[in-house]
């Protein structure tokens, strides 16, 4: 079995509220390692990307908070993404907020870019995260990641990993969104990103869902990045997020999207994030989320 190498992302510098620095912690506390080592594998982890926490800085242009605090912040990570990958080891990645999601994606497409290749992504989220700066109404990076990873926004950050388009806005998929800005709405239609919000996954369920997300993001790449953020989660489900919206992916929902994405083979990498013990109850949040990394790592009923 390969090993996973798990990279924490203390960052929350890209949120408008504080806590989520601890979300890496709080993962691991949850027994993340030792549910993985139950599954077969090598866990190697050594440690977390160091960033610094907002009290001490100056959070900048209104329209872009703490900017290049977070590229420093990403640009490392994207380093070590592209580094696990060349070592033949499957990055897990730990947030922080989904700002970071600019270098975990940088990271992987830089390795299979190496190799002539180009990747997918299934972003699994109640937000859209396709703001730009002239958009956001918040100014907060993590609503920005996909964004970027689609060649729009600043160029400081859409350049983190390399001047080019990371992914191809025809290999992304959008799975569980249930509000969106004006922007966001105008930036999707646009680029022609795929979308399934709840509306969808209630008419159509989750398996069809699925079939098609995945298909969608690996048509015409090598493989497909999994950003999974926690409050794709329903807030009953997982309480501990900055930014909850009711009406999410139930506990089997959520599961059962782990765990198709294990079984189509064509998942490279993963990234869990918006975890935020603050606005937690009893770590719950974070144990939820070990259930299902577990899940997307072959954890199965029988």
């Amino acid at each position: 079995m390969p090993v996973i190498r798990i990279i924490g992302v203390p960052l929350d510098l890209g949120a408008g509220r504080r806590g989520t620095d601890m979300g890496p912690s709080a993962l691991r506390i949850a027994g993340l390692a030792e549910r993985l080592n139950e599954l077969g594998y090598t866990i190697k982890d050594k440690g977390d990307i160091v960033t610094k926490a907002p009290e001490i800085l100056k959070v900048g242009d209104e329209k872009l908070k703490y900017l290049n605090e977070i590229i420093k912040g990403v640009t490392a990570l994207s380093e070590t993404v592209e580094k696990t990958l060349d070592d033949h080891e499957v990055p897990l990645v730990l947030g922080g907020d989904h700002s970071i999601a600019i270098g975990t994606v940088a990271g992987v497409s830089s390795h299979f870019r190496k190799r002539h290749k180009k990747i997918g992504v299934i972003w699994v989220d109640a937000h859209g995260d396709m703001n730009t700066p002239d958009t956001s109404p918040s100014g907060n990076i993590h609503g920005m990641p996909l964004a970027v990873s689609l060649g729009v926004g600043h160029p400081k950050l859409t350049a983190v990993g390399g001047e080019y388009v990371k992914v191809d806005p025809a290999d992304a998929v959008l799975v569980g969104i249930r509000t969106l800005d004006k922007g966001e709405i105008e930036n999707i239609r646009k680029m022609g990103v795929t979308i399934f919000t709840m509306r969808d996954i209630d008419q159509q369920g989750i398996h069809r869902i699925m079939e098609k997300a995945i298909d969608i993001a690996s048509r015409q790449t090598e493989g497909i990045h999994v950003s999974f953020d926690a409050d794709s989660l329903d807030p009953s489900l997982a309480p501990g997020v900055g930014t909850p919206v009711n009406g999410g992916l139930t506990y089997r929902e959520a599961h059962y999207v782990m765990e198709t994405l294990c079984e189509s083979k064509k998942a490279v990498s993963l990234e869990y994030v918006e975890t935020n013990p603050i606005l937690d109850v009893r770590n719950a949040t974070a144990k939820v989320g070990v259930e299902l990394i577990a899940s997307f790592f072959g954890k199965s009923i029988i």
